[in-house]
């Protein structure tokens, strides 16, 4: 149990980390991930071609799982370009509202009734973002793309949830991330034609961040993340990784000074958030007991 929980917090720290990286790749979001996936992808294929273990799904379901991780690359590319349009304190900020944004899609996803109370801590959330919003207005086109990076993995979870039980996760996870590559590459020319974003190719320095990001921070921690689930509960699994947004603004507060260019209404906003997802964490353990 020790061990699995060891595991589970240095793989949340490491996604965690993603934003830091972010920051420090000088390449456009677009092409940041696009390069990352490109590295994942190829390294997975190979890594589980030599091991034997790639699964073969039906068409329909490759095709639908694909989908799902062009979804997530768009994900990552909102994510990444929050963090361009502002840093990386606010983007995780806004990633921090995925989980009661998820509360409050996966009824009408998954056809459930709406939980009032889910429905006001939704509300506390939103009024941290506008507080924060309203008094860093230079911040603001990253808050909207931060809060769209957020509705967009929570479609991904939501979406997941029909797959998970079907399929093994490692098999799920490649052909997520190749539909995601896929995906990104038919969508890559017409952002780029559109926003006038040039071919890039990355630096000596983002080498080496982009291979982090890519076997770290991705292929490294998804298996130290398979791995504990076998020994704790869904429910400090979801608690741990409400960590991921914390480790990342600490990190970000540390590296990059990033709390130099907030004021006091940044924490109150922020602090609303946590409060939030605090409340809908303890609500959670209180059903499971």
């Amino acid at each position: 149990m020790k061990k699995a929980l060891l595991q589970l917090n240095a793989a949340v720290f490491l996604w965690g980390f993603t934003g830091v990286l972010g920051r420090l790749i000088s390449l456009s979001e677009t092409w940041l991930v696009w390069y990352r996936l490109l590295i994942t992808v190829a390294s997975l294929w190979l890594l589980y071609g030599l091991q034997k273990k790639i699964q073969k799904l039906p068409t329909k379901s490759i095709l639908y799982i694909g989908l799902i991780g062009t979804i997530q690359a768009l994900h990552w590319v909102c994510f990444y370009g929050s963090i361009k349009y502002s840093n990386v304190t606010i983007s995780l900020t806004c990633l921090s509202t995925s989980a009661l944004l998820s509360s409050l899609l996966e009824p009408l996803v998954l056809k459930k009734r709406f939980d009032p109370f889910e429905i006001l801590l939704g509300l506390f959330a939103i009024a941290g973002i506008v507080v924060i919003y309203n008094t860093h207005l230079n911040f603001s086109v990253g808050i909207i793309i931060g809060l769209i990076s957020a509705l967009l993995t929570v479609i991904v979870s939501v979406l997941n949830k029909k797959m998970i039980d079907t399929y093994e996760p490692k098999s799920i996870t490649l052909y997520q991330l190749t539909g995601g590559f896929v995906g990104l590459s038919i969508l890559l020319p017409v952002y780029n034609y559109l926003f006038h974003i040039p071919l890039a190719k990355p630096a000596p320095l983002d080498w080496l961040w982009l291979v982090i990001l890519s076997w770290v921070c991705t292929i490294f921690t998804f298996f130290l993340y398979i791995r504990s689930l076998k020994n704790i509960s869904a429910f400090t699994m979801n608690l741990t990784l409400t960590l991921e947004p914390v480790y990342g603004i600490l990190l970000a507060f540390l590296i990059f000074h990033e709390n130099e260019v907030f004021n006091n209404w940044f924490y109150l906003g922020f602090g609303l958030i946590i409060l939030a997802v605090a409340l809908h964490t303890a609500r959670i353990v209180m059903k499971k007991h």
